[in-house]
């Protein structure tokens, strides 16, 4: 990446030096239609963060209204994954304290589909570790998804790695609506984050799920050594996807495993982070995901930033923010909780 300041360009105009000026012309694009390109992205590195937090919630409203879409997530099967992402607890690679199980069965399952249900979520996910689920697991998998829409209304999502799309499409056929994959950072810095899978492998299941008819949820994590143009990369990737749903993960540094020393990155970094996305995405659901809990206010600058989604309650291994928290916190900013299935 170039030393030289990016500057801010649009429409062909010459840069904007007024920030006032720069954030109404990025609004009339957007407005009008228009995407922001990379080098529009970097300039806004150099914003002043209240000014571009406060366009990119307006932002946020124009195209989503106040809509907030929250769900909880489920670890149907944890630890001894084949995988080597350096950043995850559940890697058999690394001395880690997390708990390993095999896939759960049907009644827990259905059990915290209603506890979340009863809270007012409306989306629950069952996310598995490994490469991908064998056969018989999806099999099993399915029994669930049938036994879950059996005593709930609740949407379901799944994260259950690389599967090809007739798996994806046995799945949908029990009830599944949304799958779960996330690039994790940019191409480029993928390398330095996994080596068992590429980032190629990750797109290849992602559009194998969008072929058998389910909506996808995919973003990454913010502190795997990546910069802010890698962060950038990532986003606009998804929007290439037609991703509508982005989770962002603030990385919690897990003893044990290579990225345990990584810096956790403050809240206003996480700000500025999550309205480059906004803007970069102004129609998608941004969604605060694991590691929220870092954050000294649990999210709620990040909402008035462009975020307008979540996962609440516990994360696959750590604690989250409880969903009584949540929605309590939610109401207060103004926001109405929906499904939100784009």
């Amino acid at each position: 990446m170039s030393e030289k300041e990016p500057t801010l360009s649009l429409n062909n105009e010459e840069p904007v030096s007024n920030n006032l000026a720069t954030m109404a012309a990025i609004k009339s694009k957007l407005y009008a239609g228009g995407q922001l390109t990379k080098e529009e992205a970097m300039a806004l590195i150099r914003v002043p963060l209240e000014e571009l937090c406060a366009t990119a919630n307006e932002v946020r409203e124009h195209f989503c209204g106040n809509v907030f879409d929250v769900c909880t997530i489920i670890n149907g099967k944890s630890g001894k994954c084949s995988e080597n992402c350096k950043f995850c607890s559940q890697s058999r690679y690394y001395r880690t304290k997390v708990d390993a199980y095999s896939l759960i069965g049907s009644e827990t399952i259905v059990e915290q589909a209603k506890y979340n249900e009863e809270r007012g979520v409306l989306r629950y996910s069952i996310v598995t570790s490994g490469r991908a689920l064998s056969s018989k697991e999806v099999d099993n998998v399915c029994e669930s998804l049938q036994a879950v829409q059996k005593e709930s209304d609740i949407a379901l999502c799944g994260s259950f790695g690389l599967l090809e799309e007739k798996e994806f499409a046995k799945l949908k056929q029990a009830g599944l609506t949304r799958v779960h994959n996330n690039l994790e950072t940019s191409r480029r810095n993928f390398p330095n984050v996994c080596t068992t899978h590429t980032y190629d492998d990750k797109i290849a299941a992602i559009r194998a799920a969008q072929q058998a008819g389910l909506t996808v949820c995919s973003g990454g994590i913010i502190g795997l050594g990546e910069t802010m143009e890698d962060r950038i990369d990532m986003v606009i990737d998804l929007r290439e996807m037609g991703i509508r749903s982005i989770p962002v993960n603030l990385l919690n540094p897990i003893p044990g495993t290579p990225f345990e020393g990584n810096e956790v990155i403050n809240d206003e970094e996480m700000s500025r982070i999550i309205a480059i996305f906004r803007l970069l995405a102004p129609d998608a659901y941004i969604r605060l995901a694991g590691g929220r809990g870092l954050l000294a206010d649990k999210g709620r600058q990040c909402f008035l930033s462009g975020a307008n989604a979540a996962i609440s309650g516990d994360m696959l291994t750590t604690d989250g923010i409880t969903i009584e928290q949540d929605m309590r916190m939610l109401g207060e900013i103004g926001y109405e909780v929906v499904l939100c299935d784009d």
